[in-house]
């Protein structure tokens, strides 16, 4: 196992017209969760991951099994709950260029999960764990699940990679921002972006935000830029990765999981950390090109023609 990652994975129902949700009529629904569509995107790329959650034992719940499963994430430790349904949110689009979501996933059974859930021996054959900071924010239980996941992954000798994912319609304020502190100070790795950095620590500025969280503890902090590429910076090196240009932007949401499955994937393969980042641009750059959280996310050969440009072909015969 490279990789094993804890959190919710909900059904989102997205509306096909622009405009008020009140308005619409026809909506597309897909499998949707931070956790898993890292975990997919380094399972596409060939690395062994699994996903310890909760789901209900419902019909949405069994549709998000089938799926994470059919893309390769191992959910041996995904528990079914009788008694909690499966979480889902909606979004509609406000304008052709923004969006909005309503979250339905108070009471899931994710919400519902508990240390005991984490399978300290399943836990302890993966190189790295994968957090993000949307998890403890679902109730008092997850976060203390993720706190005990923690535990158990610095008592076997894991990497903790820790992508704060700020959701501020789940955070109090002070409570929120002092938690997602206290991961992020257990953590070796952390992928924070700007908004991220300044909800952490009042900081648009890159360098400062790294500087921040390697005074937390970090060995390594990556900044998102976005479309301006990310930011690096280690014990004893740091520098800027210039971003993939993407031609027209169809769906940004999921490219900061995609950029984490990247960077994780050139971690384990061990190549230099510009490389890797590198690796986290590109693929976050393919995700906002296709509609969709893992639709866009490549395999190793369709990422290493987009970063090497070998195939300028509009059709592939």
């Amino acid at each position: 196992m490279d990789v094993v990652s804890l959190g919710e994975t909900m059904i989102i129902f997205s509306a096909e017209e622009t405009g008020q949700l009140r308005y619409n009529r026809n909506f597309t629904s897909r499998v949707a969760g931070a956790e898993t569509n890292t975990l997919i995107g380094l399972a596409k790329l060939g690395y062994q991951t699994g996903w310890m959650s909760r789901v209900g034992k419902d019909e949405l719940g069994k549709r998000i099994l089938s799926k994470i499963r059919g893309e390769g994430v191992d959910t041996s430790f995904v528990k079914e709950d009788e008694s909690a349904p499966t979480g889902l949110f909606l979004r509609e689009r406000t304008t052709i260029n923004s969006s909005r979501v309503f979250y339905y996933r108070n009471q899931s059974a994710a919400s519902k999960m508990v240390p005991a859930d984490m399978e300290e021996s399943y836990l302890a054959k993966a190189k790295f764990l994968y957090l993000t900071g949307i998890t403890p924010a679902l109730s008092d239980s997850c976060k203390n699940t993720v706190l005990h996941a923690i535990e158990l992954a610095k008592k076997n000798g894991q990497k903790i990679v820790f992508d704060p994912n700020v959701r501020k319609t789940l955070l109090d304020d002070k409570t929120g921002r002092e938690t997602l502190l206290e991961i992020a100070a257990k953590s070796d790795i952390i992928l924070p972006g700007i908004s991220e950095g300044y909800y952490l620590f009042k900081s648009t500025d890159c360098e400062e935000i790294a500087k921040e969280c390697k005074q937390l503890g970090a060995e390594m902090a990556i900044v998102k830029l976005g479309e301006k590429g990310a930011y690096y910076s280690t014990s004893d090196t740091s520098g800027y990765v210039q971003p993939y240009q993407v031609e027209r932007v169809i769906d940004p949401i999921g490219a900061g999981d995609g950029f984490a499955a990247g960077v994780i994937s050139g971690i384990l393969d061990e190549i230099p950390i510009h490389e890797a980042v590198k690796r986290g641009c590109a693929i976050g750059a393919i995700v906002t090109s296709v509609d969709g959280d893992i639709e866009g996310l490549p395999d190793k050969e369709t990422l290493e023609e987009y970063m090497n440009q070998t195939n300028k072909e509009d059709v592939i015969r």
